[in-house]
C-alpha cells in the first residue's frame, strides 16, 4: 500500500495511491494519524483524485527524525572531504550512529530546495528513510533526501557538534510511504532490503548502490535508537547516505577534487528507489541572511 499527502483545491488530505488516483482517508486522518494506528489496511478511503491532479506533499509529519550514517563507504568518502581525514573511525563499528535533524523543514517532492545564500558546496544525499508504526516496528519506507550546505557543515564540525546549519535548512520525504508489507520480497536471508537506489542530477546518474550494503538492518538501527531512550510511532529514521556516489561529497573526498561539481540553482536532483518511487526537487538559494556576531570573550579575560 502507498500512502501520500497532497494539497487540491486548498485544502490537504492524506490517503491510499491506488493506480493513478488517490483515495484521502476518511474522517479526514492524517498520514500521522494513520501510521499511529499501525493497520492502514483498516482505515477506509473515500472516491478517489487524480494523482495528476493533486500536488504532493511530504508524506508525514514526523515526531522527529534521526539520520544514520550505515554505509561504511560514505562515511570514508565524506570523512576525507569535509575534514580531510582518511578512513573509516573505529566507533563507526561499534553501533549504527545517527544525529538529530529538523522535522520542521521537510519538504515534499518537485518543490525548489533554498539552500542557505552564504554556501558555495551544495550537495544531496540519497536515502532511504523508515517510518516507526506501533509496538516499535517499521511501518513503511520512503525516499529521503538530506541535502546538505558541505562548506558550513565542514566548519562548524570543528567543534566537534553537528552537523546543524550545514543540515537543517532543508531535507525532502516522498513521493509516498510504501508499506512494509509490500517491500518484504526484496529482503535477504538476514534482513537487508536489496533494492536498486540511483541519483541524477539534472538526467546524469552520479550515484548507484544497493541498500543492502547498509552495515545494520533497519530493525536494528531502531533498536539501537530505543535503547536507553524512547521511540513513539511516527518518528523516521534516515538509513544514512548510501556508497558509490550516494553524494557529491563522497566522490569528491575520493579524487580530491570537486567533481561533479557542487550543486548550482536550477540544478535538478532526481532520487529514485526500487519498489519506492522518484524524488525530485530543483536547487534555489534563499535570502542571504544577517552575519552572526563573533562570541563575546569571557568576563575577566583579556
Amino acid at each position: 500500500m502507498r500512502i501520500a499527502t497532497w494539497a487540491f483545491q486548498g485544502e490537504t488530505h492524506s490517503g491510499v495511491v491506488r493506480d493513478d488516483a488517490v483515495h484521502p482517508f476518511a474522517d479526514g486522518l492524517t498520514a500521522r494519524q494513520v501510521v499511529e494506528l499501525g493497520d492502514a489496511a483498516s482505515v477506509e478511503t473515500l472516491a478517489g483524485v487524480p494523482l495528476a491532479e493533486v500536488r504532493l506533499l511530504a508524506p508525514l509529519q514526523p515526531a522527529s527524525l534521526r539520520d544514520f550514517v550505515a554505509f561504511e563507504e560514505h562515511v570514508e568518502g565524506v570523512r576525507r572531504s569535509v575534514d580531510g581525514r582518511g578512513g573509516v573511525p573505529d566507533a563507526w563499528y561499534d553501533a549504527p550512529t545517527f544525529y538529530f535533524t529538523n522535522p520542521h523543514t521537510l519538504l515534499g517532492p518537485d518543490v525548489d530546495i533554498a539552500f542557505p545564500a552564504a554556501s558555495v558546496a551544495r550537495d544531496f544525499e540519497l536515502e532511504v528513510a523508515a517510518i516507526v508504526g506501533p509496538s516499535s516496528r517499521i511501518f513503511g519506507y520512503t525516499i529521503f533526501n538530506d541535502w546538505s550546505a558541505r562548506d558550513l557543515q565542514s566548519r562548524e564540525m570543528q567543534v566537534n557538534l553537528g552537523p546543524a546549519k550545514g543540515k537543517d535548512f532543508a531535507g525532502s520525504l516522498g513521493p509516498w510511504i510504501v508499506t512494509a508489507d509490500e517491500l518484504d520480497l526484496y529482503k535477504d536471508a538476514d534482513g537487508f532490503l536489496e533494492l536498486l537506489c540511483t541519483a541524477e542530477v539534472n538526467g546524469v546518474e552520479v550515484g548507484r548502490d544497493l541498500l543492502s550494503n547498509m552495515g545494520w538492518t533497519f530493525e536494528t538501527m531502531l533498536g539501537h535508537a530505543a535503547r536507553d531512550s524512547r521511540v513513539v510511532a511516527g518518528d523516521v529514521l534516515g538509513s544514512g547516505t548510501v556508497g558509490n556516489g550516494g553524494c557529491l561529497a563522497e566522490l569528491w573526498g575520493r579524487t580530491g577534487r570537486q567533481e561533479p561539481p557542487p550543486l548550482r540553482d536550477g540544478d535538478v536532483v532526481t532520487l529514485t528507489v526500487q519498489g519506492i518511487g522518484h524524488l525530485t526537487n530543483r536547487i534555489t538559494s534563499a535570502p542571504p541572511s544577517e552575519p552572526v556576531p563573533p562570541a563575546r570573550p569571557p568576563k575577566g579575560r583579556p
